[in-house]
């Protein structure tokens, strides 16, 4: 009985039709497996799984992932993550400490003439009776338009720019951002990725250098939900809160000051 994959044209493009087809006839497929989304057991022979192809630099990795996760996909990432993340499903990671949240300053690519360094904190928080992840991203200095040296900080509109929408009142879902998407691979956050024009490939809008660990509890409500919640607001604002209720409690003082945007993504990849 041949295994039960989905196999999406795009992966079967990446990695060719005949290679393809050893897969859904069961020469290549893993058997039981570790889902690379929720970390717990599947099995290719009992329950319809995911084909996940990973692609960096250099570097191709076929991952596998429960159906009801995440679909078949290929996912863009960076040389550097996709070997951290062979050394995760490997083993060769275990008993190397992992960062928790909230999580250190990482290096973005907010459009700016100089490099931008965002700080990203991960919590969860309850809009209308649903627990939903949440991402909070906050810059540690001011962010300037391209080409534009000034002191003005133009973070905001530099997203609404982008379709992120004002936040009025934290206790309602943000409109969803069409193209946008958050990458969890391996159970750890990798990326929030933006579209491209012409509608190539996701590219990287913010990066973990190293793939950082989330909680079990906000893999959870990931997996749930499917979607997270990105929140935005300007140096100084919110701050890299330790505890959610902490959290929230900012998140709704930058509201009220007319300084928060936000966005629901879906989740990518894993």
């Amino acid at each position: 009985m041949p295994p039960m994959l989905d196999v999406s044209d795009a992966v079967r493009a990446e990695i060719g039709e005949e290679e393809a087809e050893r897969l859904l006839a069961g020469e290549n497929a893993p058997g039981a497996y570790d889902c690379t989304s929720c970390r717990t057991p599947g099995d290719t022979d009992r329950e319809r799984t995911s084909t996940v192809l990973f692609v960096g630099g250099e570097t191709a990795v076929l991952a596998f992932a429960h159906a009801g996760c995440v679909p078949s996909q290929v996912v863009t990432v960076s040389e550097e993550q996709l070997q951290g993340a062979v050394r995760t499903i490997t083993g060769d990671a275990a008993g190397t400490p992992t960062p928790e949240v909230p999580a250190a300053p990482e290096t973005s690519t907010v459009p700016a003439d100089r490099q931008a360094v965002l700080g990203i904190t991960c919590g969860q928080i309850l809009v209308n009776e649903t627990l939903y992840p949440a991402l909070v991203v906050e810059p540690t200095g001011p962010i300037a338009r391209p080409g534009n040296d000034g002191p003005d900080d133009e973070f905001l509109t530099l997203l609404t720019e982008h379709g992120f929408a004002p936040v009025t009142d934290v206790a309602r879902v943000p409109q969803a951002l069409q193209g946008w998407s958050v990458l969890l691979a391996t159970g750890k956050l990798h990326a929030i990725l933006q579209p491209t024009q012409g509608g190539g490939r996701p590219t990287a809008w913010w990066q973990a250098h190293q793939p950082l660990a989330v909680t079990d509890g906000w893999r959870s409500a990931v997996n749930k939900t499917q979607t997270v919640l990105v929140y935005c607001a300007p140096v100084g604002t919110v701050g890299q809160q330790p505890r959610e209720d902490l959290m929230r409690d900012a998140l709704e003082k930058a509201a009220a000051s007319d300084l928060l945007v936000a966005a629901a993504m879906p989740l990518a990849g894993t």
